[in-house]
């Protein structure tokens, strides 16, 4: 039987999770509260195996009851539930130990399979949330693949030679002689280097062509 403590500063929402939770034969509501702190006392007196909580309460939010509850060692585990589905809350209370994640709009679904996949230990998130936070992860491992890339890649066949011969010592003029194009062009592709490569100047561009293999490998 998994033992469930409701906690939510509303009575007419503690009654339709109890009714929720207690049609199912597997789930038991051991108790209810009505804000954090009373929630903390409550989880000491009767060790719960699931702390369905609202994220929006007096005293004590659920984030900071979240870390509470957490840090007492119990075997307790926590389901939050909130109106809101911001990244950086989600990601607050997940951090603080929390085990599920559920926006109120789709309780009624989600519920049972949150409680249900706590109690073993897995971590569930809404639909919603789940959706916001994989494609924040997604975007941090482009961050992560973009900022770790081989700069050079990002760089056309012209401005691979420019870069070359740059650190080669060759002046605009004789790269302009070189690759047989004009000596604007020449700044242009010099130009666009810079930015491209984050240099500020010349030498910051010869090392980047030494780091990076380009001189030699093409020479």
């Amino acid at each position: 039987m998994i033992r469930v403590l409701v906690v939510d500063d509303h009575d007419v929402v503690r009654t339709g999770l109890r009714l929720l939770l207690e049609q199912q034969d597997d789930i038991e509501v051991v108790g209810e509260a009505a804000d954090g702190q009373e929630a903390i006392d409550l989880v000491v007196q009767l060790t719960p195996d699931i702390l369905l909580m609202d994220i929006t309460m007096p005293r004590l939010d659920g984030t900071e009851t979240t870390r509470r509850v957490c840090a007492l060692g119990l075997s307790t585990r926590v389901v939050i539930l909130s109106m809101h589905s911001d990244e950086a809350i989600v990601r607050a209370v997940l951090e603080n130990g929390a085990r599920g994640y559920l926006v109120k709009a789709s309780v009624r679904a989600d519920l049972i399979p949150a409680v249900r996949a706590a109690y073993r230990g897995e971590i569930f998130l809404s639909p919603l949330v789940a959706d916001i936070v994989v494609k924040r992860m997604l975007e941090q491992n482009k961050h992560l693949h973009e900022s770790t890339e081989d700069p050079i890649s990002r760089l056309t066949e012209r401005e691979q030679e420019v870069l070359r011969l740059l650190a080669l010592g060759h002046t605009n003029k004789t790269m302009a002689q070189t690759m047989r194009i004009s000596p604007r062009t020449v700044e242009k592709h010099r130009a666009n280097l810079m930015d491209k490569l984050n240099a500020p100047d010349l030498a910051t561009l010869v090392q980047i062509a030494l780091q990076t293999g380009l001189i030699g490998v093409h020479r």
